[in-house]
């Protein structure tokens, strides 16, 4: 009796713990997965987007910045003056009024001739002809040479190259001031420009023509069509979305034009072809202006990108147009 007491005090005395169970859920493959795709993610895209914020995002903000400031760009002393700098770019500064206006003129003729240039390469050389390989070749070489040296050469062929020529033909045409006159510099210029650019919206146009089915062209041929109602009715509507992509190139290319103008004019005759960006340059780094040539590359930018996003835009509904 004694002994079932006891067993029963023990029973009674023993305190039951409870048993512990593993709450953490088990990680998955698809999560795994997720987590390996984030690294490699990482792992490419962060080095080049650190570099992107340290070239790009952190100049361009404190550029913004300094447009609001009297600065010389030298000294550590900035001044914040406002809205001021606008205020003279707008109302005092003739001469960016006249680059921008300038630069205006020759983005449109600049546009127009470099596509209407490319393009007749690109079907030019998509024909069936023995050397084709040879013309797309020499036709996009000038691409390959940077704008500096591309407008010393032409320098070198407007002043001396032309000035023969004329001394041995008497043909007028050759014996023109075409640096040294408003109207000539200005397209010579523009000469210059597009004979670099029409290679490279060459290739575009040629990837584009390449991929116009051959049966809708014999189609059209059966029908009776000739090569000008091909061209207008099929080629030209199928090949749209690389005419978006040309003219966005050339528009933004056209408006940025600073090493063809630098050394083949330097602006000249008396800043009659200065245009905007080698404006902004001057009076950033020559003048030691630099606010107000900060105010004028924001001007700039948003311009650029305004006709830029408008210009996408309007092509586009055109493509669902057509």
């Amino acid at each position: 009796m004694n002994n079932q007491n006891k067993l029963e005090e023990h029973n009674n005395s023993t305190i039951v713990t409870p048993i512990k169970r593993n709450t953490k859920k088990p990680i998955t493959t698809a999560k795994v997965k997720r987590l390996k795709n984030a690294g490699l993610f990482t792992l490419f895209v962060g080095p080049v987007f650190i570099a992107f914020t340290i070239i790009v995002l952190i100049p361009f903000f404190t550029g913004i910045y300094y447009s609001f400031t009297d600065w010389n760009g030298i000294t550590g002393q900035v001044k914040w003056v406002g809205l001021d700098n606008f205020k003279y770019l707008f109302t005092e500064d003739k001469q960016f009024q006249a680059s921008f206006l300038l630069t205006t003129k020759y983005t449109i003729v600049a546009i127009v001739l470099t596509n209407l240039i490319g393009f007749g390469l690109a079907l030019l050389v998509t024909q069936m002809l023995k050397t084709r390989n040879i013309l797309r070749t020499v036709f996009f070489m000038p691409n390959l040479l940077g704008g500096l040296l591309l407008g010393f050469i032409w320098q070198f062929i407007f002043v001396r190259g032309f000035a023969s020529i004329g001394e041995l033909t008497g043909i007028p045409l050759f014996e023109l001031a075409w640096l040294g006159d408003a109207n000539t510099a200005f397209w010579g210029i523009v000469i210059v420009s597009v004979w670099q650019g029409a290679g490279y919206i060459m290739i575009i146009y040629i990837a584009a023509l390449q991929n116009v089915p051959q049966e809708l062209i014999e189609a059209a041929k059966i029908d009776g069509a000739n090569k000008w109602q091909i061209l207008r009715h099929i080629t030209l509507p199928l090949v749209a979305p690389a005419v978006t992509i040309c003219l966005f190139l050339t528009t933004a290319s056209s408006f940025k034009i600073f090493d063809a103008n630098l050394s083949l004019t330097n602006g000249g005759p008396f800043k009659s072809t200065e245009m905007l960006a080698l404006n902004i340059y001057t009076e950033a780094f020559v003048n030691n202006r630099y606010g107000i040539g900060e105010a004028k590359a924001l001007i700039f930018f948003l311009v650029v990108a305004t006709i830029s996003v408008l210009q996408v835009t309007l092509s586009k509904k055109k493509e669902v147009e057509s």
